[in-house]
């Protein structure tokens, strides 16, 4: 199949790719590492208004920090004093238990940041009668 057939197919199809331009930098965070892709080739593939990246090229495996990348981040955050849970995690306890926004991050601190964790040892707490 040469490439006019591809794309006369993939447009019946309705998908459709594009390049991304001048793209510095890719990060993916996980919990406890970054992969950082440097001057990556990605492209957008759209196929029902649904849009998917691909992302090509050689990524550098980095140990997570406390905040961003870069000292000043780094200096801010360390400054800022111990790191609260995200307002997410703190919200969804709230509503799943009705204590209140300093129970929750309590809670969460106490869960190691889990937030299914903290939700079920507040709701076994309020279940045996203890506050």
């Amino acid at each position: 199949m040469n490439e006019r057939q591809m794309r006369m197919m993939m447009k019946r199809l309705g998908m459709t790719t594009e390049p991304m331009e001048n793209v510095e930098e890719v990060v993916i965070r996980t919990k406890d590492q970054e992969h950082v892709l440097e001057s990556p080739e990605v492209t957008v593939l759209t196929v029902q208004g649904v849009r998917t990246y691909q992302v090509v090229g050689e990524a550098k495996v980095r140990p997570r920090s406390g905040g961003g990348s870069g000292e000043a981040t780094q200096t801010a955050a360390s400054a800022a004093g111990p790191a609260t849970p995200p307002d997410e995690d703190i919200q969804l306890v709230m509503e799943q238990t009705g204590v209140s926004r300093g129970e929750a991050i309590q809670a969460l601190d106490a869960a190691g940041g889990a937030p299914a964790e903290a939700i079920l040892t507040l709701l076994s707490r309020r279940g045996t009668g203890e506050r």
